[in-house]
């Protein structure tokens, strides 16, 4: 659910995986199949992909969601009369938060959490280019051994990790995302210049520490104290990106920041942290936005 770059890429390597794979489109359509286009490192493939008919009743076995965060809710809500206790639902999608606000409303739902270090990028609807390998984390916090389903998504996936302490993974993530997404978003920029430029490095400089000193409050002094080092490291690896917040603005479409520097200021709250730097981020992308 969510045919995205990040939702195709999956459901190519699921179904290349042998694995029945049916894509969720946010509209009803007539066609029963798509092409999925997948370009890396030059070579270009095509694969049909089934369409899941919104009308369908029968239940679903395995809901991967990588749809937008603000379009979580509404999304599986759209299709709850298909999902029961058996139905295994692993949330793929930017920031935090989305898990608990599921099972308030649907405590039965059998969650899992997972994140991705790949990239891809959209060339056209279901037409995308694999533009960097990375590793896959799913988990359940505290859940040490991974269930019986979980050996098929290892074998599909290249790079895949059972995580039983996954909300460490997404903690760094989040930290990470707080700094780099809404800077380049605001300032129309490749992660690389927050490096080169003087000025930019000085903002990502700041807000690692008032970054550092909410996830410390929240358990995560690992993360914390070695936030400038790995903030620093994920620019470097990833200097001609443009974020998916900067790609959104530039789009104008709805952000994701309020489950990213949103859900870090909630932290903060909780905590009685100021996080000025923040809350004046989280203001000026939603005007941008507009």
């Amino acid at each position: 659910m969510g045919a995205g770059a990040i939702g195709c890429l999956y459901a190519d390597a699921l179904d290349r995986g042998g694995l029945q794979t049916s894509l969720i489109l946010r509209h009803a359509t007539d066609q029963q199949s798509v092409a999925l286009i997948v370009e890396r490192e030059g070579a270009k493939e095509q694969r049909y992909l089934n369409i899941a008919n919104h009308q369908d009743l029968e239940p679903i076995l395995h809901l991967l969601v990588t749809t937008k965060a603000f379009d979580v809710y509404a999304a599986v809500s759209g299709i709850a009369h298909r999902l029961n206790e058996n139905s295994v639902i692993v949330l793929l999608v930017n920031g935090m938060g989305l898990a608990e606000q599921l099972n308030a409303t649907y405590p039965h739902l059998n969650l899992y959490c997972a994140t991705t270090t790949h990239g891809a990028y959209r060339i056209a609807p279901q037409h995308i280019c694999h533009a960097g390998l990375g590793e896959t984390r799913i988990g359940r916090q505290g859940l040490e051994q991974p269930p019986d389903w979980y050996g098929l998504w290892d074998d599909a996936i290249e790079n895949c990790h059972w995580d039983a302490n996954i909300n460490t993974a997404l903690w760094f993530k989040l930290a990470v995302n707080c700094i780099v997404n809404p800077l380049t978003a605001l300032h129309h920029c490749p992660n690389g210049e927050l490096a080169t430029d003087r000025s930019l490095s000085d903002k990502v400089a700041h807000l690692c520490d008032e970054v550092s000193h909410i996830c410390r409050a929240a358990g995560h002094a690992d993360i914390a104290d070695l936030l400038p080092q790995s903030v620093a490291r994920v620019i470097r690896q990833t200097a001609t990106n443009r974020s998916s917040m900067l790609q959104d603005v530039e789009h104008g479409r709805p952000t994701e920041i309020d489950y990213i520097n949103g859900f870090l200021l909630q932290v903060a709250e909780q905590h009685g942290i100021a996080a000025p730097l923040n809350n004046e981020l989280i203001q000026r992308v939603k005007n941008h936005a507009v």
